[in-house]
């Protein structure tokens, strides 16, 4: 007579140890080791990793870096006579310019907080958030040459 042992499969069940809130991975003591994906994907779910690569950081550095050139470059083109058309900025910088910069650059800073989380997140089938940060650095180039050109017409006048 032979016996039969049945064997559960557990093959399909989650796991992973929750995670309090404040853990040393958050806090920053220990840092993770995943930079990618830990599987194929499920539909609608986001990944997220434990380290960033360092082309999306040097990304958002660059971005932030650009951000502090746009306010530099639009405080002196308003001294030159230039005129803001964001209203918001344009009572910013009546208010005080050290207001304005601040807002400005927390602004960014806490917007670039964001995409790098969620760097890894689908927003449609191939486009991620980290194509969204490229496109922003892009515009931002294109801002500053723009800014540029601005200035070089101030000078001529």
């Amino acid at each position: 007579m032979t016996k039969v042992i049945s064997i559960p499969n557990i093959r399909n069940q989650d796991r992973r140890q929750v995670i309090p809130f404040f853990c040393a991975y958050h806090l920053g003591v220990k840092t993770g080791r995943r930079l990618g994906e830990r599987r194929v994907p499920e539909k609608g779910k986001p990944e997220y990793v434990d380290r960033y690569s360092g082309h999306l950081m040097l990304c958002t550095v660059a971005i932030l870096l650009l951000g502090v050139l746009d306010a530099f470059f639009t405080l002196n083109i308003l001294a030159r006579g230039g005129e803001e058309l964001n209203w918001v900025m344009a009572q910013l910088i009546e208010d005080s310019t050290q207001k304005f910069i601040s807002f400005k650059l927390a602004l960014t800073s806490m917007a670039l907080i964001l995409l790098v989380i969620h760097h890894n997140v689908r927003l449609t089938g191939k486009i991620r958030v980290w194509h969204i940060k490229y496109l922003i650095l892009s515009g931002y180039t294109v801002l500053i040459g723009y800014e540029l050109y601005l200035l070089k017409l101030a000078e001529f006048y």
